[in-house]
C-alpha cells in the first residue's frame, strides 16, 4: 500500500470562532528564491548609492532655495523692492500711487499754486482696515462738533500734505471723487501727521493712525493707507 502524501495545492485548516468551527483553505508556502549572485548584489548596491546621493543633493538644495526666498523677503521689509499689493481695477502712476475714479467731476484740474478744498476719508488698509477719518461713520471719542465737516485745504505743491494726495488732486476735477492706495513712501513721514497733513479730526482717529505710523520697522506692519478724496473747490485766483 502506497504511503499517504498530502496534496500540495491546498491545506485544510480548522478555525474555531466563538465556539463554532469553520474550514479555510490556505495556500502552501512557496520555496524561497535562489540567493542573488555577487554581481546582482553589486548592481543593487550601486543603484542604492545613486538614489541616496540624489536624495542628499536634493536635501542640500532645498535649504539654499528657502534661504534665498527668505533673504528677498527680509530685504522687502527693509524697504528694498518691497512687493506692493496691485489692484487690477486701479490705475498705477510712475510714483507707485494707485487710483480709481468713481466720479470725474467737471472743469479743469487744479494747477500748482492753486488752493484746493478737499473732503476726505482715510483707512489703514494695510492693518485691520481701520478708519481714521470718515464722515459717514461715528466719530468715536469726540462728541463736540461731530456734525461739523473737516475739509482739507491746501495749496497744490506747497508740501503741506502727503505726496500721494498732492499728486492725486492734480488729476481731479471739481466734484470728482477718487480713491487712492498710498504706499508708505508716498504717505506720512516718520514723525507722522505732526507737521504734514491731513490730520484726523478726532482723538480716536488720531490714535488709530498714529498706532500704524509709529510702529517700529521690526514689527513688519504694513503701513499702506487708502484715501477717498472729493475735490470740493478750486481757488484759481
Amino acid at each position: 500500500m502506497a504511503p499517504f502524501r498530502p496534496r500540495a495545492a491546498h491545506a485544510v485548516v480548522l478555525v474555531c470562532v466563538a465556539g463554532a468551527s469553520a474550514t479555510r483553505r490556505v495556500r502552501p508556502l512557496r520555496a524561497p528564491a535562489s540567493a542573488p549572485s555577487r554581481l546582482e548584489l553589486g548592481r543593487r548596491a550601486a543603484a542604492s548609492a545613486l538614489a541616496l546621493g540624489a536624495v542628499c543633493a536634493s536635501a542640500r538644495r532645498e535649504p539654499a532655495r528657502a534661504l534665498d526666498e527668505y533673504t528677498k523677503l527680509g530685504a522687502g521689509f527693509r524697504g528694498d523692492g518691497k512687493t506692493k499689493s496691485r489692484f487690477s481695477d486701479f490705475n498705477l502712476t510712475a510714483s507707485g500711487l494707485q487710483y480709481r475714479d468713481f466720479k470725474l467731476g467737471s472743469g479743469e484740474p487744479p494747477k500748482k499754486g492753486e488752493r484746493v478744498v478737499v473732503d476726505w476719508d482715510g483707512v489703514t488698509i494695510g492693518y485691520q482696515g481701520r478708519y481714521f477719518q470718515t464722515r459717514n461713520k461715528p466719530k468715536g471719542g469726540e462728541f463736540a462738533g461731530i456734525d461739523a465737516v473737516s475739509y482739507l485745504s491746501f495749496v497744490v505743491g506747497d508740501g503741506k500734505v502727503i505726496p500721494a494726495i498732492d499728486e492725486a488732486v492734480r488729476g481731479m476735477r471739481t466734484g470728482g471723487i477718487r480713491r487712492i492706495i498710498v504706499p508708505e513712501e508716498l504717505g506720512y513721514p516718520k514723525d507722522g501727521f505732526a507737521r504734514i497733513g491731513p490730520a484726523p479730526a478726532t482723538f480716536s482717529g488720531k490714535r488709530a493712525l498714529d498706532f500704524v505710523l509709529s510702529s517700529k520697522e521690526s514689527t513688519m506692519m504694513d503701513k499702506t493707507l487708502m484715501f477717498d478724496l472729493k475735490l470740493v473747490k478750486v481757488d484759481r485766483r
